[in-house]
């Protein structure tokens, strides 16, 4: 059993190691397509990349919000794995299934997996440093809430 702060620092770490996992994805992919690409395909993924990270950025933003309020509102300690409910881990199982399904089927070129693993990965990434943020400062969070 493990405290609200622990759970917001649980949170943090597992968003930031999807985040650079997926990251690191996304950036082998765009060496990979750098390597034989012209200027303007190199420009698109860097385009793309910027617009896949905006649309998750917001969409994790609200989730961070969400998943804060949820765990602030526990006033016992709760189990480590609280700090994701039952829909954020069956969609996190589904979107790894579906993104380890779609790079091993070769369905989808590098091109691909560049930017878009790119800009979900910093979007990830930038989630985790926010529940880490709340993490550090829990006593200025429990008094908003």
């Amino acid at each position: 059993m493990v405290s609200n702060r622990t759970l917001l620092g649980i949170a943090g770490f597992v968003w930031m190691a999807a985040g650079v996992n997926i990251l690191r994805i996304g950036i082998s992919a765009a060496i990979r397509v750098f390597a034989t690409a012209g200027f303007w395909r190199i420009v698109l993924v860097i385009v793309f990349a910027a617009a896949i990270f905006t649309g998750f950025h917001f969409m994790f933003s609200r989730i961070v919000a969400k998943h804060t309020i949820r765990i602030l509102s526990y006033e016992t300690k709760q189990p480590f794995w609280k700090f994701f409910d039952l829909k954020s881990y069956l969609l996190m199982i589904f979107m790894m299934g579906l993104g380890i399904f779609l790079r091993r089927s070769g369905w989808l070129p590098d091109f691909f997996f560049a930017f878009f693993y790119t800009g979900l990965g910093t979007a990830l990434s930038i989630a985790g440093i926010r529940f880490l943020i709340r993490c550090i400062r829990f006593v200025q969070l429990r008094d908003l809430s």
